[in-house]
């Protein structure tokens, strides 16, 4: 019996198998035929075939609706693998484009509207597809989710945080109503205050006992009588065990100790509960604000832009925002990497980006340069007239004013 011709276990089709690996140049693909050819010969002979004739004239017949299916072809593949494999990273669009290449029968790009990858990414940008900038590194692509159920669930976070904010507000609305009407009352916390120890007679002997008064006055009376007659033994009972620890200085040290404390108060203590609360809540990593000034701190933007002072116009995203230079109104876009906070003058008004307080309003009272923080008092909201010791300069900015 004679061979059959063509079949898969043939060393030919196997060596076509092997030498079809991998990726193959994108001008040698017809994307109509979906056909990869290895060589220039080899597609040239390919666009001389008659199925690849037929191809064509179907093609001829209705273009547009060809290159529309293979633009969306290619516009589902790309968001569903950059959608699947970074989530809503920030990532460079080329390194999305060569796993998305990685797979061999993928949609390619020259059958599509779009000419080059940049081409491409601008076009998304201004779809609404993705959020888009161009770096000194490429264009960067930012999946945006437009999922029915991805919205519900961040609305339902962005409901709970503001739940949890209203419950701080009324909290810190019922401590504030607590003290004032204490205050109204001419209610006063009386703090017990402690005094150095003097002795009125230097040669009477200090004695410090815990069985009550009797044994004081046994005590005062032995001491007493030896001092009438030295030569006399006060009775056993009432010598000490020399092998026995003395405990009265125990209880010194321990009283001692205690007075360098100051008692906390109930309120205090439900105060700096609900500080510390906040503060977990509000910390972020990232601060940015619109109507800060901020101040460059790279010289990639260039020299004379170095150390010059800016007011945030815009924020674009968490981590970046549109800037105007002061001096000279150049508008850039910037990370808040490249920026840092500007302290200004005490009286002067700021604004809180950062911690517990995050998005109050407040007026700058004192700095301190050892220990790199403020004191502000809150100046809007309901907790207008608060002292916060203790802020960082970075948690707070200067607002423009013009």
């Amino acid at each position: 019996m004679g061979k059959e011709k063509g079949g898969f276990l043939t060393p030919k089709a196997i060596a076509n198998r092997i030498k079809s690996k991998g990726l193959q140049k994108l001008r040698w693909y017809c994307q109509m035929c979906q056909k990869q050819c290895r060589d220039e010969n080899g597609f040239k002979c390919h666009t001389m075939s008659e199925s690849h004739q037929r191809q064509l004239l179907l093609f001829a017949e209705s273009p547009d609706k060809y290159i529309d299916s293979f633009s969306e072809d290619f516009l589902n593949d790309y968001l569903e693998l950059l959608k699947r494999r970074f989530g809503k990273k920030r990532v460079n669009c080329n390194i999305v484009y060569q796993e998305y290449i990685a797979f061999k029968e993928h949609t390619h790009m020259n059958s599509t509207q779009w000419e080059t990858l940049t081409e491409f990414v601008k076009w998304l940008g201004r779809e609404g597809h993705c959020v888009v900038d161009e770096t000194e590194k490429g264009w960067f692509v930012q999946y945006i989710d437009r999922d029915p159920e991805a919205i519900k669930k961040q609305e339902q976070i962005k409901a709970k945080e503001k739940m949890e904010l209203d419950d701080e507000e009324r909290a810190a609305k019922f401590i504030r109503d607590q003290i004032e009407r204490a205050s109204a009352q001419g209610q006063e916390v009386k703090q017990t205050e402690f005094t150095d120890l003097k002795r009125e007679n230097e040669d009477k002997k200090v004695t410090i006992s815990l069985g009550g008064l009797s044994k004081k006055k046994e005590t005062d009376t032995v001491a007493s009588s030896s001092k009438d007659n030295p030569l006399k033994k006060p009775p056993v009972s009432s010598l000490e065990n020399p092998f026995k620890k003395p405990s009265g200085s125990g209880v010194t040290s321990k009283k001692t100790e205690k007075a360098g404390q100051k008692r906390k108060s109930a309120l205090d203590e439900i105060m700096e509960f609900e500080e510390k609360k906040k503060e977990k809540l509000n910390r972020k990593d990232y601060w940015l604000h619109e109507g800060i000034m901020v101040k460059i701190v790279t010289k990639k933007l260039g020299e004379k832009y170095y150390k010059k002072k800016a007011v945030v116009k815009e924020v674009v995203d968490l981590y970046r925002a549109v800037i105007k230079l002061i001096d000279s109104g150049d508008k850039m876009k910037v990370d808040q990497s490249h920026l840092e906070t500007v302290i200004p003058a005490q009286g002067k008004r700021v604004l809180i980006v950062n911690g517990a307080y995050r998005g109050e309003g407040a007026i700058l009272e004192t700095i301190d340069e050892k220990k790199f923080s403020c004191s502000v008092s809150i100046a809007t909201g309901p907790l207008k007239g608060r002292l916060i010791e203790g802020i960082e300069y970075e948690d707070l900015s200067k607002i423009y004013q013009p």
